[in-house]
């Protein structure tokens, strides 16, 4: 008998043309897909064998998942693991993968689109400024679940890197304030955009001290990533040193 097997794979960021070719030959071929709810595009589930059993884990435990995930595996049906955006951001996945492999069910991860990339794509922007910040800080504001201290959006607003923030639509006067307390003017442009690539997708440019009263008449309060940084200003003129014309200097 074949291996048991879980695939846990990225549904990217919702739109269902973002979904890898690999992500969908799987589900086309599953005989049970676990998504993650209301999180997940039902367009792409449409990607399934109508006799696929679907089922959605927002009302289930992690020993729940795992459990049906292990009988069905162990029974030799082909088994999908569906997470929104990529497994390896905000995902649950490490739990997930202990418990399947210390039961004897090996999983193989199967990467998406995440949606910080689709929020790029819908911003008309890249993370990396030439001439400016080479680095980009995905990170969460710290709320039902922590995070480290030296992770605080504060602490970390300090390098001026770009910034994405995940899972903190309800806290965006607290992630402003902490921006600007580390030094950032009220004026630095910041964003918000809501099920980025989804049908009914909605987003605005703003700026850090408009963040929270934008979001609020907009009636944003959850599934929204916030974006922080000089990466959205429209009115930069540097150019990269890759397709410059630029002469390497040689000793």
């Amino acid at each position: 008998m074949a291996d048991s097997l879980v695939y846990i794979a990225g549904a990217g960021p919702g739109d269902p043309e973002l979904l890898t070719l690999k992500t969908r030959r799987l589900l086309e071929t599953a005989d049970l897909v676990v998504y993650a709810g209301s999180l997940v595009n039902p367009e792409i589930l449409s990607f399934c064998r109508e006799d696929c059993e679907k089922l959605s884990s927002i009302d289930m435990t992690l020993e729940e998942q795992t459990d049906v995930m292990m009988k069905a595996a162990r029974a030799g049906r082909a088994v999908v693991r569906l997470h929104t955006g990529d497994p390896s951001l905000y995902g649950a996945v490490s739990e997930q993968v202990r418990i399947l492999t210390e039961n004897g069910v090996k999983c193989e991860i199967v990467p998406g689109v995440s949606s910080f990339q689709g929020a790029a794509a819908r911003f008309g922007i890249e993370y990396t400024i030439p001439g400016g910040t080479q680095t980009l800080i995905c990170t969460r504001a710290g709320g039902r679940t922590p995070v480290p201290d030296a992770e605080d959006i504060e602490l970390l607003a300090s390098h001026r890197a770009s910034m994405v923030i995940f899972l903190s639509s309800g806290m965006a006067g607290e992630v402003a304030e902490k921006c600007m307390s580390s030094g950032m003017p009220g004026g630095t442009p910041a964003a918000w955009i809501y099920r980025a690539t989804w049908e009914d997708e909605r987003m605005h440019v703003t700026t850090l001290e408009h963040l929270a009263s934008s979001m609020e008449e907009a009636g944003i309060r959850n599934h929204a990533l916030i974006v922080v940084g000089e990466c959205l200003r429209r009115d930069r003129s540097a150019r990269s040193f890759l397709y410059g014309g630029y002469q390497e200097e040689r000793p």
